[in-house]
């Protein structure tokens, strides 16, 4: 149990970091060089975690490095500013958000992780959480913009459960740099050829992108796939919709927004989500229904045989 609070503690770092990244991006980034701001982010957050783990691909790794650093950070990147673009940030949150349940899904399929019961609960009240946190009914949508963010969300999902399956025997700073290093260089002759010469860089901006580079890609990066080694893809993709949850909590802090009474219930129903999610809860509904069991189980009559139950590891965690 001590293991899993520690791990989901390290997997939080990520979600929270990204959350940060709407504030930061909105006030010291260039706004007209989006591709040149994820490449920016991507390939020297790359570089740095290399320098760590001292690794280059090898085999087969050169072609899955490209595969996940294109899902998990070129095209992705990519589709996430489109839908900045096209849609208010709460509708491209909120499709976002219900990327639990795809992870659950692929996992499901390719991990053959199936979800638990408190898994789709805690994807379903979070998600609703996350809802009633973003949206006020006043948000126009475009259609191009949804599908970019439901593309971006697939692919990460995707992208994700793809790295939690062929990471065995690799670390994950290596495994995270050389995502980051193939996303970076499949975005740069992009942005070149779309956006022309760099932005210039003032001060300010230095600061936006160190701290986006050092804190929201490479550290959120690498404890994102470290979450994924030691948890459940369905418990990791829960711990995920902190990021939503954090934005909001720094746009009231630092951007004087305030919460409505619907925010704030949404901001419990996210929290619970999340709580749902997570081995301690699947843990206590399994300890729950045990005196249960036992009481069909015990207290024959004069005519019945005494049964007795396996304790064969039926209630894991």
């Amino acid at each position: 149990m001590e293991a899993n609070l520690r791990w989901a503690a390290v997997t939080a770092i990520a979600p929270v970091a990204w959350g940060s990244t709407y504030l930061v991006t909105h006030r010291f980034l260039p706004p007209d060089h989006p591709l040149y701001g994820a490449a920016i982010r991507a390939l020297p957050a790359g570089l740095l975690l290399l320098l760590v783990a001292r690794k280059l691909p090898r085999g087969s790794w050169w072609w899955k490095s490209l595969v996940l650093g294109t899902l998990n950070m070129g095209a992705f990147f990519a589709l996430v500013y489109l839908a900045a673009q096209t849609l208010p940030t709460s509708i491209a949150s909120t499709v976002m958000a219900t990327s639990p349940v795809v992870m659950m899904l692929f996992a499901w399929a390719a991990l053959a992780e199936r979800p638990r019961v408190t898994h789709l609960a805690g994807a379903c009240v979070g998600i609703g959480g996350v809802c009633l946190l973003l949206l006020d009914g006043t948000a126009a949508v475009d259609a191009a913009g949804v599908l970019a963010s439901v593309l971006a969300m697939v692919m990460s999902s995707l992208g994700y459960v793809l790295a939690k399956r062929w990471s065995q025997g690799i670390d994950v700073f290596s495994l995270t740099s050389w995502q980051l290093v193939a996303g970076g260089a499949v975005l740069v002759p992009v942005a070149v050829a779309v956006e022309g010469p760099p932005p210039p860089l003032d001060g300010p901006t230095l600061l936006g992108f160190g701290y986006l580079t050092v804190v929201a890609t490479a550290l959120a990066c690498a404890a994102w796939f470290q979450g994924l080694r030691h948890l459940s893809a369905g418990t990791v993709g829960l711990i995920g919709l902190l990021n939503p949850l954090t934005g909001v909590l720094l746009g009231t802090a630092l951007a004087g927004e305030t919460l409505t009474p619907q925010q704030l219930a949404g901001l419990v129903l996210v929290v619970l989500g999340i709580l749902l999610g997570q081995p301690a809860a699947a843990r206590l509904l399994s300890r729950r229904s045990r005196p249960r069991a036992a009481a069909h189980a015990t207290g024959p009559g004069p005519g019945d045989k005494a049964v007795t139950a396996p304790a064969s590891g039926r209630h894991r965690c």
